[in-house]
């Protein structure tokens, strides 16, 4: 899956990254709005992560996505 279809399907798609990254609040989600930078920030922000580590995280969570 791209992120055009995450972007696009963004009330669905809410729920499948709250399974993966708990810690991100429902106000989290609002905020990103479908904004793939945002959710980044938003991740490292509650994780305290590497930028780089998020990014290929949610990479590799995108291709297990039907």
């Amino acid at each position: 899956m791209d992120w055009n279809r995450i972007e696009g399907n963004w009330k669905e798609a809410k729920g499948k990254i709250k399974q993966k990254w708990g810690q991100l609040t429902d106000d989290d989600l609002a905020q990103v709005n479908g904004s793939r930078e945002q959710l980044e920030g938003k991740i490292q922000q509650r994780y305290g992560l590497a930028k780089d580590l998020i990014r290929k995280d949610i990479d590799d969570w995108l291709k297990t996505q039907p």
